[in-house]
């Protein structure tokens, strides 16, 4: 079985984490390979895990001279199979259909209506051609059970369309920096009883950062003792930090920019959060449920899934944060909460979710293709 992933190579985020983990499992047990048309983090973050990846270096978006250098991959190794993540693969993989005889299938990661959502071009021109792709593909792979019913929704065969939740390697990397120097290195300072919240996201609309901030704003009425730690960027930025100053909350507000060391930003907070409008099934939260950190979110997409309300976390609706502020509050009065949903969220992703498990259901699908190509 020779299997050929295609990926823009410009990803960050959940799908970043999602391929890095999933070729990492696939290599152990089948031929496999990602072709990736840029030269940025997930290419070298590959390579340092052993993946076998190349570049086809692609200038531009409608550069389409790599379509021709992946028909000759696949005629010179034998690929069976397209892998496609993401709009950009998804353009070309389509591009390839046209012109060589070969199964494609493409793993959803999000909502495709909304991945452009913070760009007004992009939103009107990558979402019409994305769609447009996603026709030619021969199968899709929802990351959830809600994701496959968003896409049978929509029109897609549901013959055609899988289900693989996403998965973690649970191993912890040996490199941590530790809470105190994580917070020195963005000048935070907190006490010992301070409770540090933190959530890893795009700062893009749909994230829900703003739900966060409000959340937040009802939270310190109550509690001064609180920080609020936002990793990530995106065009929402200056946005947002202007919504924090409205709001009188800035001083407990800290925007930490893209973070290099994820790992040690869970580590380092008490309350992990995700405030989506909406998700596909998010691997901050397996990320953080690694380091035992209990999880508010939105009961969004295949969130509820894992996220079991007072078992493994607590949920609200999207978009309220009134609703957000009352389960923080739950956690921030109650360390000994705290640590029990951090167990069982822990124990959740470790029994369920595993990065073994999710490449095994792949190959499960790839030979489920293979074997109707016979046929």
């Amino acid at each position: 079985m020779k299997i050929l992933h295609l990926i823009s190579g410009g990803d960050t985020g959940g799908a970043k984490t999602h391929v890095l983990a999933l070729l990492s499992q696939l290599q152990k047990q089948i031929d496999v390979k990602i072709i990736c048309l840029m030269k940025e983090d997930f290419y070298y973050e590959a390579k340092e895990r052993g993946i076998n990846i190349e570049v086809f270096q692609q200038r531009k978006r409608y550069d389409l001279f790599v379509v021709k250098r992946i028909i000759n991959e696949i005629k010179t190794d034998g690929y069976e199979i397209i892998h496609c993540h993401g709009a950009r693969a998804n353009f070309v993989a389509s591009l390839v259909k046209l012109r060589y005889k070969i199964p494609v299938v493409t793993t959803i990661h999000s909502d495709y209506k909304l991945d452009f959502q913070d760009n007004t071009y992009k939103n009107l021109v990558y979402t019409k051609i994305n769609s447009l792709a996603l026709k030619f593909m021969d199968y899709y792979i929802g990351v959830s059970d809600s994701f496959k019913s968003m896409l049978i929704n929509r029109g897609f065969n549901p013959d055609l369309v899988f289900t693989v939740y996403n998965g973690i390697d649970m191993s912890l990397p040996n490199k941590i920096t530790n809470k105190h120097e994580f917070l020195e290195r963005y000048n935070i300072i907190a006490e010992e009883d301070t409770i540090l919240i933190g959530i890893l996201a795009r700062l893009h609309p749909v994230k829900g950062i703003d739900v966060l901030l409000k959340g937040a704003k009802r939270v310190l009425v109550k509690r001064q003792n609180v920080k609020f730690l936002i990793g990530g960027d995106g065009a929402e930025d200056e946005k947002l930090k202007e919504l924090a100053e409205g709001l009188g909350i800035r001083e407990n507000i800290h925007f930490l920019g893209f973070i290099n060391e994820p790992n040690s930003f869970f580590n380092m907070i008490d309350i992990n959060t995700v405030t989506s409008y909406s998700e596909s099934f998010p691997y901050v939260i397996m990320e953080g449920g690694a380091f035992k950190k209990p999880i508010v979110a939105s009961n969004v997409g295949g969130i509820g899934d894992l996220v079991i309300q007072g078992e493994t976390g607590f949920l609200f609706e999207a978009g309220d944060d009134e609703g957000l502020a009352e389960q923080l509050m739950k956690l921030i009065d109650n360390e000994d909460l705290r640590r029990k949903l951090g167990e069982e969220l822990y124990k959740a992703v470790r029994e369920k979710y595993s990065a073994e498990s999710m490449a095994n259901s792949h190959i499960t699908i790839y030979r489920k293709i293979l074997d109707r190509q016979v046929k």
